[in-house]
């Protein structure tokens, strides 16, 4: 049976965050297998941030969860990753796709491209792609572990290592948010990686 949520207060995560602040990666991902265990998992989009990190928590814990939105339109280098990386860590990723009938019904009246005729079909198309099934894959954890980084800008710069998640209910967790994409680049090329081809292509 899974253990309640205990939300850790605000005065607390100040704390743990100082703390984490001045720690590694490793350190944040200990210290999130020591306090939520199985109820915490990755979810990756098998970026280079996801896939370094997946590395640092599977040395940590060899049964680390992680897991994916497989959209149903990834490219094709994305899906021979996915084999890539079960292969390299023996993981069973788990995956999590749009409702069907909502992506028939979509298509159906909007077209396979409808994300490129105007922002209302964006977010029509994103929210049935990735809201819902993100929503599905988080519902029961009480942690999650995210790639990214305060330097990719936007909403982000401001990121803290330890947030509570008000969206999902529960913490969000970015082991890598002072690092750098150079930091990242170079901890995949020194541990051989396994990362997505594109990025060669830029």
């Amino acid at each position: 049976m899974a253990l309640a949520l205990q939300r850790i207060s605000r005065a607390e995560l100040k704390t743990i965050n100082a703390r984490l602040e001045a720690g590694t990666p490793q350190d944040t991902l200990n210290w999130v297998d020591e306090t939520f265990g199985s109820e915490a998992a990755q979810m990756s989009s098998f970026g280079l941030e996801d896939q370094a990190l997946y590395h640092m928590y599977w040395t940590i814990n060899p049964n680390a969860r992680l897991m994916t939105l497989d959209t149903l339109r990834l490219p094709t280098e994305t899906y021979s990753l996915f084999d890539q990386t079960k292969l390299r860590y023996g993981v069973e990723v788990e995956f999590f796709y749009p409702d069907m009938s909502a992506v028939t019904d979509m298509v159906k009246e909007r077209g396979n491209n409808l994300f490129y005729r105007g922002v209302e079909n964006r977010k029509l198309c994103c929210g049935i792609r990735k809201v819902e099934p993100l929503g599905r894959a988080l519902s029961g954890l009480h942690a999650w572990i995210t790639g990214l980084r305060r330097d990719q800008g936007m909403d982000r710069g401001s990121i803290d290592i330890v947030e509570w998640d008000e969206a999902h209910g529960n913490h969000k967790v970015n082991p890598l948010a002072n690092w750098s994409f150079e930091q990242v680049r170079d901890f995949v090329d020194a541990n051989e990686i396994p990362y997505n081809e594109l990025h060669d292509q830029g």
